[in-house]
Protein backbone atom coordinates (compact mmCIF):
# COMPACT_ATOMS: atom_id res chain seq x y z
CA UNK A 1 0.00 0.00 0.00
CA UNK A 2 3.10 2.51 0.91
CA UNK A 3 4.73 1.41 -2.72
CA UNK A 4 1.59 2.05 -4.19
CA UNK A 5 1.18 5.68 -2.42
CA UNK A 6 4.85 6.80 -3.37
CA UNK A 7 4.43 5.62 -6.78
CA UNK A 8 1.31 7.78 -7.21
CA UNK A 9 3.20 10.79 -5.12
CA UNK A 10 5.92 10.86 -7.66
CA UNK A 11 3.28 10.75 -10.55
CA UNK A 12 1.31 13.15 -9.02
CA UNK A 13 4.87 15.39 -9.18
CA UNK A 14 5.82 14.70 -12.52
CA UNK A 15 2.26 15.82 -14.16
CA UNK A 16 2.14 19.07 -11.80
CA UNK A 17 6.27 19.59 -13.01
CA UNK A 18 5.10 18.76 -16.69
CA UNK A 19 2.08 21.44 -16.24
CA UNK A 20 4.55 24.14 -15.07
CA UNK A 21 6.64 23.32 -18.37
CA UNK A 22 3.81 23.68 -20.76
CA UNK A 23 1.89 26.81 -18.80
CA UNK A 24 5.39 28.78 -18.86
CA UNK A 25 5.78 27.21 -22.63
CA UNK A 26 2.46 28.79 -23.48
CA UNK A 27 3.56 32.15 -21.37
CA UNK A 28 6.36 32.47 -23.16
CA UNK A 29 4.76 32.32 -26.14
CA UNK A 30 1.62 34.47 -25.52
CA UNK A 31 3.94 37.23 -24.61
CA UNK A 32 5.88 36.81 -27.96
CA UNK A 33 2.81 36.68 -29.87
CA UNK A 34 1.59 39.87 -28.07
CA UNK A 35 4.93 41.63 -28.82
CA UNK A 36 4.89 40.64 -32.47
CA UNK A 37 1.33 42.28 -32.63
CA UNK A 38 3.06 45.55 -31.56
CA UNK A 39 5.58 45.45 -34.15
CA UNK A 40 3.28 48.29 -36.26
CA UNK A 41 4.52 51.98 -37.04
CA UNK A 42 1.24 53.07 -34.59
CA UNK A 43 1.71 50.46 -32.30
CA UNK A 44 5.28 51.60 -31.25
CA UNK A 45 5.60 55.10 -32.21
CA UNK A 46 3.04 56.59 -29.82
CA UNK A 47 4.83 54.89 -26.68
CA UNK A 48 8.50 55.97 -28.10
CA UNK A 49 6.60 59.46 -28.43
CA UNK A 50 5.72 59.39 -25.04
CA UNK A 51 8.72 58.07 -23.80
CA UNK A 52 10.76 60.41 -25.29
CA UNK A 53 8.24 63.32 -23.80
CA UNK A 54 8.75 61.94 -20.59
CA UNK A 55 12.90 61.83 -20.53
CA UNK A 56 12.79 65.44 -21.91
CA UNK A 57 11.15 66.38 -18.67
CA UNK A 58 13.64 64.27 -16.55
CA UNK A 59 16.53 66.01 -17.90
CA UNK A 60 14.73 69.27 -16.65
CA UNK A 61 12.40 68.27 -13.62
CA UNK A 62 15.61 68.68 -10.89
CA UNK A 63 15.41 72.53 -12.84
CA UNK A 64 11.86 73.01 -12.86
CA UNK A 65 11.51 72.09 -8.98
CA UNK A 66 14.67 74.33 -7.87
CA UNK A 67 12.92 77.27 -9.24
CA UNK A 68 10.95 77.56 -6.43
CA UNK A 69 13.49 77.28 -4.03
CA UNK A 70 16.33 79.10 -5.52
CA UNK A 71 17.38 81.04 -8.32
CA UNK A 72 21.12 80.11 -7.54
CA UNK A 73 20.39 76.33 -7.21
CA UNK A 74 19.25 76.26 -10.22
CA UNK A 75 21.63 78.08 -11.90
CA UNK A 76 24.54 75.64 -10.13
CA UNK A 77 22.41 72.50 -11.11
CA UNK A 78 21.68 73.60 -14.93
CA UNK A 79 25.80 73.76 -14.96
CA UNK A 80 26.10 70.58 -13.46
CA UNK A 81 23.36 68.87 -15.68
CA UNK A 82 25.22 69.84 -18.58
CA UNK A 83 28.60 68.05 -17.48
CA UNK A 84 26.16 64.92 -16.51
CA UNK A 85 24.33 64.86 -19.87
CA UNK A 86 27.85 65.63 -22.15
CA UNK A 87 29.27 62.03 -19.47
CA UNK A 88 25.68 60.17 -20.64
CA UNK A 89 26.54 60.35 -23.96
CA UNK A 90 29.79 57.80 -23.74
CA UNK A 91 26.59 55.05 -22.99
CA UNK A 92 25.51 55.78 -26.50
CA UNK A 93 28.75 54.30 -28.14
CA UNK A 94 27.51 51.00 -27.13
CA UNK A 95 23.12 51.34 -27.22
CA UNK A 96 22.77 52.46 -30.57
CA UNK A 97 24.98 49.69 -32.01
CA UNK A 98 23.72 47.58 -30.00
CA UNK A 99 19.80 48.15 -30.90
CA UNK A 100 21.07 47.75 -34.84
CA UNK A 101 22.89 44.76 -34.04
CA UNK A 102 19.32 42.69 -32.10
CA UNK A 103 17.04 44.12 -34.29
CA UNK A 104 19.17 42.12 -36.92
CA UNK A 105 19.85 39.26 -34.91
CA UNK A 106 16.25 39.15 -34.45
CA UNK A 107 14.68 39.59 -37.89
CA UNK A 108 17.22 36.52 -38.29
CA UNK A 109 15.45 34.19 -35.84
CA UNK A 110 18.45 34.63 -33.76
CA UNK A 111 16.87 35.29 -30.37
CA UNK A 112 20.07 33.80 -28.47
CA UNK A 113 22.67 35.14 -29.92
CA UNK A 114 20.66 38.26 -29.47
CA UNK A 115 20.48 37.95 -25.37
CA UNK A 116 24.12 37.09 -25.21
CA UNK A 117 24.57 40.08 -27.12
CA UNK A 118 22.68 42.09 -24.41
CA UNK A 119 24.41 40.62 -22.02
CA UNK A 120 27.44 41.76 -23.23
CA UNK A 121 26.20 45.18 -23.37
CA UNK A 122 25.06 45.63 -20.24
CA UNK A 123 28.14 44.72 -18.86
CA UNK A 124 30.18 46.85 -21.08
CA UNK A 125 28.20 50.13 -20.08
CA UNK A 126 28.42 49.49 -16.40
CA UNK A 127 32.08 49.11 -16.57
CA UNK A 128 31.91 52.48 -18.22
CA UNK A 129 29.15 53.90 -16.17
CA UNK A 130 31.32 52.84 -12.86
CA UNK A 131 34.16 54.32 -14.57
CA UNK A 132 32.15 57.79 -14.81
CA UNK A 133 30.86 57.19 -11.45
CA UNK A 134 34.33 57.69 -10.19
CA UNK A 135 35.51 60.29 -12.10
CA UNK A 136 32.75 62.59 -11.79
CA UNK A 137 32.92 63.04 -8.12
CA UNK A 138 36.47 63.50 -8.02
CA UNK A 139 36.43 65.92 -10.68
CA UNK A 140 33.53 67.83 -10.07
CA UNK A 141 35.35 71.43 -8.85
CA UNK A 142 37.67 71.23 -11.73
CA UNK A 143 34.98 70.70 -14.49
CA UNK A 144 32.80 73.14 -13.13
CA UNK A 145 35.61 75.39 -13.13
CA UNK A 146 36.22 74.86 -16.82
CA UNK A 147 32.69 75.81 -17.21
CA UNK A 148 33.27 78.99 -15.51
CA UNK A 149 30.77 78.23 -12.82
CA UNK A 150 30.85 81.62 -10.15
CA UNK A 151 32.54 80.46 -7.12
CA UNK A 152 29.18 81.52 -5.21
CA UNK A 153 27.95 78.43 -6.92
CA UNK A 154 30.36 76.21 -6.56
CA UNK A 155 29.60 74.44 -3.18
CA UNK A 156 25.93 73.87 -4.94
CA UNK A 157 27.32 72.59 -8.25
CA UNK A 158 29.82 70.29 -6.56
CA UNK A 159 27.59 69.01 -4.23
CA UNK A 160 24.75 68.10 -7.15
CA UNK A 161 27.65 66.48 -9.50
CA UNK A 162 29.16 64.39 -6.79
CA UNK A 163 26.30 63.22 -5.33
CA UNK A 164 24.29 62.45 -8.98
CA UNK A 165 27.93 61.61 -10.63
CA UNK A 166 28.36 58.99 -8.19
CA UNK A 167 25.39 56.74 -9.44
CA UNK A 168 25.81 57.28 -13.00
CA UNK A 169 26.17 53.75 -13.74
CA UNK A 170 22.34 53.72 -13.20
CA UNK A 171 21.25 55.59 -15.95
CA UNK A 172 23.80 54.08 -18.18
CA UNK A 173 22.13 50.56 -17.37
CA UNK A 174 18.75 51.76 -17.80
CA UNK A 175 19.69 53.30 -21.16
CA UNK A 176 21.09 49.83 -21.78
CA UNK A 177 18.10 47.99 -20.44
CA UNK A 178 15.54 50.17 -22.75
CA UNK A 179 16.95 49.47 -25.69
CA UNK A 180 17.26 45.91 -25.19
CA UNK A 181 13.61 45.81 -24.84
CA UNK A 182 12.65 48.22 -27.04
CA UNK A 183 14.69 46.26 -29.74
CA UNK A 184 12.03 43.35 -28.82
CA UNK A 185 9.15 45.78 -28.91
CA UNK A 186 8.29 46.16 -25.29
CA UNK A 187 7.91 49.82 -25.99
CA UNK A 188 4.74 50.72 -23.45
CA UNK A 189 6.30 48.53 -21.26
CA UNK A 190 9.35 51.08 -20.82
CA UNK A 191 7.20 53.96 -20.84
CA UNK A 192 5.74 52.60 -18.04
CA UNK A 193 9.05 52.28 -16.37
CA UNK A 194 10.19 56.10 -17.69
CA UNK A 195 7.26 57.47 -15.79
CA UNK A 196 7.72 55.17 -12.56
CA UNK A 197 10.86 56.93 -12.22
CA UNK A 198 9.83 60.38 -12.85
CA UNK A 199 6.75 60.25 -10.63
CA UNK A 200 9.40 58.97 -7.97
CA UNK A 201 11.61 61.38 -8.97
CA UNK A 202 9.29 64.46 -8.37
CA UNK A 203 7.91 62.97 -5.06
CA UNK A 204 11.66 62.83 -3.42
CA UNK A 205 12.02 66.35 -4.35
CA UNK A 206 8.95 67.69 -3.09
CA UNK A 207 9.92 65.78 0.34
CA UNK A 208 13.43 67.30 0.58
CA UNK A 209 12.17 70.59 -0.93
CA UNK A 210 9.35 70.90 0.69
CA UNK A 211 9.88 68.76 4.18
CA UNK A 212 6.10 67.35 4.57
CA UNK A 213 5.83 65.79 7.80
CA UNK A 214 8.66 66.97 9.46
CA UNK A 215 11.15 65.41 6.91
CA UNK A 216 13.94 67.97 6.72
CA UNK A 217 14.56 70.85 3.97
CA UNK A 218 18.03 69.27 2.23
CA UNK A 219 18.24 71.60 -0.87
CA UNK A 220 20.39 70.65 -3.87
CA UNK A 221 21.39 67.93 -2.05
CA UNK A 222 17.94 66.54 -1.40
CA UNK A 223 17.37 66.78 -4.80
CA UNK A 224 20.59 65.08 -5.79
CA UNK A 225 19.61 62.09 -3.47
CA UNK A 226 15.66 62.19 -4.90
CA UNK A 227 17.49 61.78 -8.22
CA UNK A 228 19.75 58.68 -7.17
CA UNK A 229 16.81 56.84 -5.31
CA UNK A 230 14.46 56.74 -8.39
CA UNK A 231 17.32 55.75 -11.10
CA UNK A 232 18.13 53.19 -8.90
CA UNK A 233 14.86 51.75 -8.41
CA UNK A 234 14.69 52.06 -12.04
CA UNK A 235 17.26 49.87 -12.41
CA UNK A 236 15.87 47.75 -10.37
CA UNK A 237 12.65 47.21 -11.89
CA UNK A 238 14.06 47.41 -15.45
CA UNK A 239 16.19 44.12 -14.47
CA UNK A 240 13.36 42.51 -13.44
CA UNK A 241 11.53 43.39 -16.54
CA UNK A 242 14.52 42.53 -18.90
CA UNK A 243 14.10 38.90 -16.70
CA UNK A 244 10.30 38.59 -16.91
CA UNK A 245 10.34 39.37 -20.63
CA UNK A 246 13.38 37.91 -22.89
CA UNK A 247 12.71 34.42 -23.83
CA UNK A 248 16.22 33.36 -23.42
CA UNK A 249 17.78 34.54 -19.76
CA UNK A 250 20.71 37.30 -20.04
CA UNK A 251 23.97 35.30 -19.24
CA UNK A 252 26.06 36.78 -16.39
CA UNK A 253 28.89 34.97 -17.90
CA UNK A 254 28.64 36.65 -21.00
CA UNK A 255 28.50 39.81 -19.34
CA UNK A 256 31.61 39.43 -17.82
CA UNK A 257 33.57 38.52 -20.98
CA UNK A 258 34.72 40.56 -23.74
CA UNK A 259 35.77 39.38 -26.77
CA UNK A 260 37.46 41.98 -28.83
CA UNK A 261 35.56 40.80 -31.98
CA UNK A 262 32.12 41.32 -31.08
CA UNK A 263 33.25 44.68 -29.12
CA UNK A 264 34.41 45.61 -32.25
CA UNK A 265 31.50 44.89 -34.66
CA UNK A 266 29.37 46.93 -31.77
CA UNK A 267 31.26 50.44 -31.60
CA UNK A 268 31.95 49.87 -35.37
CA UNK A 269 28.47 51.12 -35.51
CA UNK A 270 27.91 52.83 -32.49
CA UNK A 271 30.79 55.39 -32.28
CA UNK A 272 30.16 56.80 -35.83
CA UNK A 273 26.37 57.50 -34.90
CA UNK A 274 27.16 58.90 -31.75
CA UNK A 275 30.38 60.99 -32.42
CA UNK A 276 27.68 62.61 -34.81
CA UNK A 277 25.52 63.69 -32.18
CA UNK A 278 28.31 64.96 -30.52
CA UNK A 279 29.43 67.34 -33.47
CA UNK A 280 25.57 68.45 -33.25
CA UNK A 281 25.64 69.74 -30.23
CA UNK A 282 28.77 71.65 -30.92
CA UNK A 283 27.53 72.91 -33.92
CA UNK A 284 24.95 74.00 -31.65
CA UNK A 285 27.11 76.29 -29.53
CA UNK A 286 28.42 78.40 -32.47
CA UNK A 287 24.30 78.93 -33.50
CA UNK A 288 23.98 79.89 -30.35
CA UNK A 289 26.11 82.42 -30.38
CA UNK A 290 25.63 84.07 -33.38
CA UNK A 291 22.13 84.76 -32.52
CA UNK A 292 23.43 86.10 -29.07
CA UNK A 293 25.06 88.84 -31.63
CA UNK A 294 21.31 89.51 -32.56
CA UNK A 295 20.43 90.71 -29.10
CA UNK A 296 18.33 89.64 -26.35
CA UNK A 297 15.12 89.51 -28.13
CA UNK A 298 16.28 87.29 -30.68
CA UNK A 299 17.61 85.02 -28.41
CA UNK A 300 14.71 85.18 -26.30
CA UNK A 301 12.79 84.26 -29.65
CA UNK A 302 15.08 81.38 -30.82
CA UNK A 303 14.65 79.79 -27.32
CA UNK A 304 11.02 79.88 -27.39
CA UNK A 305 10.40 78.88 -31.11
CA UNK A 306 12.61 76.03 -30.50
CA UNK A 307 10.69 74.78 -27.39
CA UNK A 308 7.23 74.64 -29.59
CA UNK A 309 8.62 73.11 -32.21
CA UNK A 310 10.48 70.22 -30.25
CA UNK A 311 7.21 68.22 -30.36
CA UNK A 312 6.85 68.11 -34.08
CA UNK A 313 10.05 67.07 -34.13
CA UNK A 314 9.41 64.32 -31.20
CA UNK A 315 6.62 62.99 -33.54
CA UNK A 316 9.41 62.72 -36.34
CA UNK A 317 11.82 61.09 -34.08
CA UNK A 318 10.03 58.47 -32.71
CA UNK A 319 8.75 57.65 -36.10
CA UNK A 320 12.28 56.99 -36.84
CA UNK A 321 13.35 55.14 -33.90
CA UNK A 322 10.49 52.48 -35.48
CA UNK A 323 11.18 52.75 -38.42
CA UNK A 324 14.66 51.26 -37.02
CA UNK A 325 13.06 48.58 -35.53
CA UNK A 326 11.14 47.16 -38.30
CA UNK A 327 14.04 47.47 -40.71
CA UNK A 328 16.44 46.53 -38.67
CA UNK A 329 14.06 43.12 -38.59
CA UNK A 330 13.27 42.89 -42.14
CA UNK A 331 17.29 43.65 -42.94
CA UNK A 332 18.20 40.77 -40.44
CA UNK A 333 15.32 38.46 -42.18
CA UNK A 334 16.62 39.09 -45.51
CA UNK A 335 13.70 41.03 -46.73
CA UNK A 336 15.36 43.63 -48.26
CA UNK A 337 12.70 44.33 -50.71
CA UNK A 338 10.00 45.51 -48.28
CA UNK A 339 12.48 47.16 -45.86
CA UNK A 340 13.35 49.34 -48.97
CA UNK A 341 9.71 50.02 -49.55
CA UNK A 342 8.56 50.43 -45.53
CA UNK A 343 11.65 53.19 -45.49
CA UNK A 344 9.41 55.21 -48.36
CA UNK A 345 6.13 54.26 -46.73
CA UNK A 346 6.97 55.94 -43.29
CA UNK A 347 8.94 58.89 -44.47
CA UNK A 348 5.15 59.65 -46.15
CA UNK A 349 4.07 59.57 -43.03
CA UNK A 350 6.24 61.49 -41.43
CA UNK A 351 6.09 64.21 -43.70
CA UNK A 352 2.52 64.28 -43.63
CA UNK A 353 2.55 65.21 -39.34
CA UNK A 354 5.45 67.24 -39.64
CA UNK A 355 3.52 69.27 -42.09
CA UNK A 356 0.12 69.27 -40.53
CA UNK A 357 1.65 69.70 -36.82
CA UNK A 358 3.87 72.38 -38.00
CA UNK A 359 0.59 74.06 -39.71
CA UNK A 360 -1.21 73.90 -36.55
CA UNK A 361 1.96 76.00 -34.93
CA UNK A 362 1.32 78.71 -37.66
CA UNK A 363 -2.36 78.87 -37.19
CA UNK A 364 -2.10 79.84 -33.37
CA UNK A 365 1.23 80.93 -33.31
CA UNK A 366 -0.39 84.46 -32.21
CA UNK A 367 -1.39 83.08 -29.10
CA UNK A 368 0.65 80.23 -28.10
CA UNK A 369 3.72 82.80 -28.35
CA UNK A 370 1.25 84.67 -25.83
CA UNK A 371 1.33 82.24 -23.26
CA UNK A 372 5.24 82.89 -23.32
CA UNK A 373 6.11 86.63 -23.46
CA UNK A 374 4.13 89.64 -24.08
CA UNK A 375 6.99 91.41 -25.93
CA UNK A 376 5.76 92.25 -29.59
CA UNK A 377 9.36 92.23 -31.01
CA UNK A 378 9.74 88.41 -29.76
CA UNK A 379 5.94 87.49 -30.62
CA UNK A 380 6.83 89.37 -34.31
CA UNK A 381 9.56 87.25 -34.64
CA UNK A 382 8.47 83.76 -33.53
CA UNK A 383 5.31 83.61 -35.58
CA UNK A 384 8.18 84.48 -38.56
CA UNK A 385 10.30 81.57 -37.60
CA UNK A 386 6.90 79.41 -37.16
CA UNK A 387 6.47 79.99 -40.50
CA UNK A 388 10.06 78.81 -41.74
CA UNK A 389 9.90 76.00 -39.68
CA UNK A 390 6.97 74.43 -41.62
CA UNK A 391 9.17 73.86 -44.22
CA UNK A 392 12.64 73.48 -41.78
CA UNK A 393 10.45 70.81 -39.77
CA UNK A 394 9.38 68.88 -43.03
CA UNK A 395 12.92 68.45 -43.99
CA UNK A 396 14.49 67.29 -40.82
CA UNK A 397 11.97 64.43 -40.52
CA UNK A 398 13.33 63.40 -43.74
CA UNK A 399 16.37 63.47 -42.12
CA UNK A 400 15.38 61.51 -38.82
CA UNK A 401 13.03 58.50 -40.77
CA UNK A 402 15.76 58.19 -43.80
CA UNK A 403 18.88 58.14 -41.12
CA UNK A 404 17.05 55.58 -39.11
CA UNK A 405 16.24 53.10 -41.80
CA UNK A 406 20.40 53.95 -42.76
CA UNK A 407 21.52 52.91 -39.59
CA UNK A 408 19.40 49.86 -39.24
CA UNK A 409 20.54 48.78 -42.52
CA UNK A 410 24.15 48.97 -40.98
CA UNK A 411 24.72 52.00 -43.23
CA UNK A 412 26.05 54.35 -40.68
CA UNK A 413 29.09 55.80 -42.34
CA UNK A 414 27.69 58.05 -44.85
CA UNK A 415 25.11 59.41 -42.65
CA UNK A 416 27.72 60.82 -40.46
CA UNK A 417 30.46 62.50 -43.28
CA UNK A 418 27.39 64.01 -44.86
CA UNK A 419 26.39 65.16 -41.78
CA UNK A 420 29.63 66.48 -40.57
CA UNK A 421 30.05 68.59 -44.35
CA UNK A 422 26.43 69.49 -44.01
CA UNK A 423 26.86 70.94 -40.16
CA UNK A 424 30.46 72.25 -40.58
CA UNK A 425 30.50 73.32 -44.35
CA UNK A 426 26.67 74.84 -44.77
CA UNK A 427 24.67 75.24 -41.56
CA UNK A 428 26.84 77.18 -39.93
CA UNK A 429 28.94 79.65 -42.47
CA UNK A 430 25.21 80.31 -44.05
CA UNK A 431 23.92 81.20 -40.43
CA UNK A 432 26.79 83.71 -39.97
CA UNK A 433 26.42 85.00 -43.62
CA UNK A 434 22.59 85.06 -43.87
CA UNK A 435 21.92 86.28 -40.44
CA UNK A 436 25.47 88.57 -39.57
CA UNK A 437 26.82 89.86 -42.63
CA UNK A 438 23.56 90.49 -45.02
CA UNK A 439 21.64 91.23 -41.67
CA UNK A 440 18.66 89.29 -42.05
CA UNK A 441 19.03 88.52 -38.36
CA UNK A 442 17.42 85.44 -37.02
CA UNK A 443 15.28 84.91 -40.04
CA UNK A 444 18.75 83.93 -42.05
CA UNK A 445 19.86 81.80 -39.43
CA UNK A 446 16.45 79.34 -39.86
CA UNK A 447 16.84 80.09 -43.42
CA UNK A 448 20.70 78.49 -42.99
CA UNK A 449 19.11 75.49 -41.30
CA UNK A 450 16.29 75.10 -44.24
CA UNK A 451 18.89 74.83 -46.56
CA UNK A 452 21.45 72.52 -44.55
CA UNK A 453 18.24 69.92 -43.76
CA UNK A 454 17.22 69.96 -47.13
CA UNK A 455 20.46 69.42 -49.20
CA UNK A 456 21.12 66.72 -46.33
CA UNK A 457 17.95 64.89 -46.65
CA UNK A 458 18.17 64.86 -50.25
CA UNK A 459 21.44 63.25 -50.10
CA UNK A 460 20.11 60.65 -47.90
CA UNK A 461 17.25 59.75 -49.56
CA UNK A 462 19.89 59.52 -52.81
CA UNK A 463 21.71 56.95 -50.51
CA UNK A 464 18.65 54.77 -49.85
CA UNK A 465 17.64 54.74 -53.29
CA UNK A 466 21.03 53.49 -54.07
CA UNK A 467 20.40 50.67 -51.91
CA UNK A 468 24.29 50.18 -51.50
CA UNK A 469 23.20 49.58 -48.04
CA UNK A 470 22.08 45.60 -49.13
CA UNK A 471 25.98 45.10 -49.98
CA UNK A 472 26.35 45.61 -46.00
CA UNK A 473 27.03 42.74 -43.82
CA UNK A 474 27.84 42.57 -39.94
CA UNK A 475 29.70 39.40 -38.72
CA UNK A 476 27.93 38.96 -35.32
CA UNK A 477 24.70 39.13 -37.48
CA UNK A 478 26.15 36.90 -40.27
CA UNK A 479 27.98 34.41 -37.65
CA UNK A 480 31.39 34.90 -38.46
CA UNK A 481 31.83 36.26 -35.50
CA UNK A 482 30.08 33.41 -32.50
CA UNK A 483 28.71 35.11 -29.62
Amino acid sequence: MSWWSGAAAAASKREKRQKFVQDKKQKAGGMKKQQEQTLTLWGLTWPIFLEQFLQAIILNIDTLMLGNYSDEAVAAVGVANQIIAAANLLFGFVTLGLGILISQLLGAGKEREASTLASLSIGLNLGLGIAVSVALPVFAKPLLQLLKLPSELMADGAAFLTLTGMCSFAPALILTADTILRMHGYVKQMLLLTFTVIFLNIAGNYLFLYGPLGIPVLGVHGVAIATDASRLIGVAIAAIMLVKMLRHPLSFRAALRMPRSVIKDLLRIGIPSAGENISYQVSQIFITYFVSMLGASALTTKIYTQNMTTFVFLFSASIGQATSILIGRLIGGNRQDDAYRVCYRHLRTGLLIAFGAGSLLVIFSKPLLGLFTADPEVIRLGRTLLLLSLVLEAARACNVIVISALNAAGDVKFPVYAGLVSMWGISIPLAYLFGIVCRLGIPGIWLAFIADEWLRGAAMVLRWRSQKWRRIRHAVVSGEVSL
